[in-house]
This record gives C-alpha cells, sequence and structure tokens, in this order.
C-alpha cells in the first residue's frame, strides 16, 4: 500500500473511533483529552511534511 494512503487510512480509523467514544461516561479531564484529540488530529495534513535535515540516517518499511 502507497505509504501515503496507509497513513491516511489510519488517520481516519484514529479518528473515526474518537468521535464513536461516548464521552458523556468520561470525567471531565478524559473529554477535555478526547476532544483535544480530535482537534489536532482535524488539523494534520498529510501533504506537510518536516524537513529532512539530513543528519539522521532513516529507513520507510514497505
Amino acid at each position: 500500500m502507497n505509504p501515503d494512503v496507509e497513513q491516511g487510512y489510519r488517520l481516519h480509523c484514529v479518528l473515526s473511533n474518537l468521535n464513536w467514544i461516548e464521552t458523556a461516561g468520561l470525567d471531565d479531564a478524559d473529554q477535555e483529552r478526547n476532544e483535544a484529540a480530535r482537534i489536532l488530529l482535524q488539523n494534520v495534513s498529510l501533504l506537510s511534511h518536516p524537513q529532512h535535515s539530513g543528519d539522521v540516517d532513516t529507513q520507510v518499511e514497505s
């Protein structure tokens, strides 16, 4: 699977799971964490990648 498609799929799954959590049964701190996580995930863009400095050896597993 294309790595960008796989990352997008994983983000979609996590966001879907967070949306399905019944927050009424959670305490206030957990409700805030859930909301913060949903907002952060909604703002993720797969088109923006951090600049690679070249200082670290990285390998992508496929």
